[in-house]
């Protein structure tokens, strides 16, 4: 087994359980990617089992911190087996769900979503890759499914030096799904969507704000971002008498109106905006339009912290925009899926749009991402996605 030897006090972070090591607090050692390695202290005293990514910053990415623990396929099986155990025990109203979400469940770099009766799984990390066989293999048995669709096509993946890969790791067919969402439809291309195909993390958010509509009786409402329309679809679950969705993409708009549709309400009330976001709430401006409701969740504006200056121009400015086209008494729920930017952060750019816009609002709910993306006391890196749920004064 290769030792990678560490500098003197970088021990720490793995002392705490935190998975990663970063390329700068490694003395000494090399192994190939993905291959398993015996971690430990500057002075020889063993830290944990861990995969090596010799291209990434990240260099070590802890397996396990138990010396008796063998790195294995059984290893793997009672991993895979563990995390899907612990969603069956959540209260999931969906046929859909997250089955593994990396350095939570201890499998840092794999990502695993279930949809209806295929598999869809990232491998965005040197070990995840070296482990791949292995771990199909695992996802269906303890699955009873047949399907398996490789999406390990982020970005991610450049930077453990491994190409992009989609397609079928095991078995073949339509990629094309429908899911179940609360008491609506949904519609997704595994090969195509975001991410593995869909936004599961927002399910119970978009719950959340269809009953919003319904408690506050709001009838106009504004969906940006949109994608493929569910919370345009929660707001007309909700009541709304007419929600406008806005999207870059012809495609997403295309499967948003799609949606509507499905789940047997009026395509009269809904509009579907091909435009910039950031051009169309100030257009909206000028027009002087105004919204009852309007949902804020925008892509990723920074990555990491390194980029978060950045990003709270950008967060505060279309949450700016938003404030002035809502009516009082109307809502905004606003969100942030960038790690960059942490929850009190994002509160104070949210705070600083609302006082350039001379605007205050009630908090109604602080929010975050569906329990089956569950973040770990170690891994604080893992709280991703934070929302406010804000009622205009």
């Amino acid at each position: 087994m290769k030792v990678i030897r560490l500098r003197a006090g970088k021990e720490r972070s793995l002392l705490r359980r935190h998975p990663w090591v970063f390329q700068g607090s490694v003395e000494k050692g090399k192994a190939d990617a993905g291959e398993t390695v015996r971690v430990e202290s500057d002075s020889g005293q063993f830290l944990c089992w861990a995969s090596f990514s010799p291209s990434s910053m990240i260099r070590v990415r802890a397996w396990s911190f138990d010396e008796a623990e063998r790195i294995d396929a059984d290893f793997f099986d009672r991993r895979v087996r563990t995390a899907i155990a612990v969603r069956e025990r959540m209260p999931i109203v969906s046929n859909a769900r997250r089955l593994i979400h990396g350095e939570a469940d201890g499998l840092p770099g794999l990502i695993v979503d279930r949809y209806d009766d295929t598999l869809v799984a990232q491998f965005l990390s040197a070990g995840t890759e070296r482990w791949k066989d292995t771990i199909a293999d695992s996802l269906l048995a303890a699955t009873g499914l047949t399907r398996l669709f490789e999406r390990s096509d982020s970005g991610v993946r450049q930077l453990e030096g491994l190409p992009p890969v989609t397609g079928w790791l095991r078995g073949e067919g339509h990629t094309e799904l429908t899911i179940e969402e609360h008491e609506w439809k949904l519609t997704l291309d595994v090969q195509e969507g975001h991410k593995t195909g869909y936004y599961l993390d927002q399910r119970d958010n978009r719950k959340k704000f269809a009953e919003t509509v319904r408690q506050y009786g709001l009838q106009r409402v504004l969906n940006c971002y949109c994608y493929t329309g569910g919370f345009s679809v929660a707001a007309l679950a909700g009541g709304a008498a007419e929600v406008t969705s806005v999207d870059s993409s012809a495609p997403a708009l295309a499967r948003a109106s799609a949606h509507v549709t499905l789940n047997g309400f009026d395509p009269a009330r809904h509009t579907a905006l091909d435009a910039d976001v950031n051009q169309t709430l100030r257009d909206f401006l000028k027009q002087g339009r105004t919204f009852d409701a309007i949902v804020l969740d925008p892509p990723k504006f920074a990555p990491t912290a390194a980029h978060a200056e950045r990003a709270a121009r950008a967060y505060k400015d279309i949450n700016r925009l938003a404030f002035k086209l809502l009516e009082p008494g109307g809502v905004l729920f606003t969100f942030s899926c960038s790690g960059g930017v942490g929850p009190e952060l994002f509160h104070k750019i949210v705070a600083g749009a609302g006082m350039d816009a001379n605007v205050d609002g009630f908090i109604l709910d602080r929010v975050g991402a569906t329990p089956d993306h569950p973040q770990t006391i170690c891994f604080p890196e893992g709280e991703y996605l934070k929302g406010l749920l804000l009622l205009k004064r």
